[in-house]
């Protein structure tokens, strides 16, 4: 089963692509084409269908494994907490940015 490293290791590769939360008004830097489509990939892999579905089955799995005692509920926790944190890293990073303007 995935570990603390495992879950914080994919919230780092999530935050790694934010997509259109970390915009800079519509441009991309001179010569940024390769690292935006490699990141984009990355996005795309962590957050599209099969992501949704491994993410789907894994929570189902770990939540059987709890309920029949199996697994550690602190583990099992830990599991949903990451798929959480992965999936809504781009929601968590604009609201981040949204506060950071009102204050600024």
């Amino acid at each position: 089963m995935a570990t603390w490293k495992h879950v914080t290791g994919l919230a780092a590769l999530a935050l790694l692509a934010p997509g259109s939360a970390l915009a800079q008004g519509g441009s991309d830097p001179r010569g940024s084409g390769p690292i935006l489509a490699a990141v984009n990939w990355v996005q795309g892999t962590l957050l599209g269908n099969v992501a949704t579905a491994v993410a789907v089955i894994a929570v189902a799995i770990v939540g059987f494994m709890m309920l029949t005692g199996r697994m550690n509920w602190k583990h099992g926790i830990t599991v949903i907490f990451g798929c959480f944190i992965l999936f809504g890293a781009t929601v968590i990073v604009a609201g981040i940015q949204s506060a950071a303007r009102i204050a600024g």
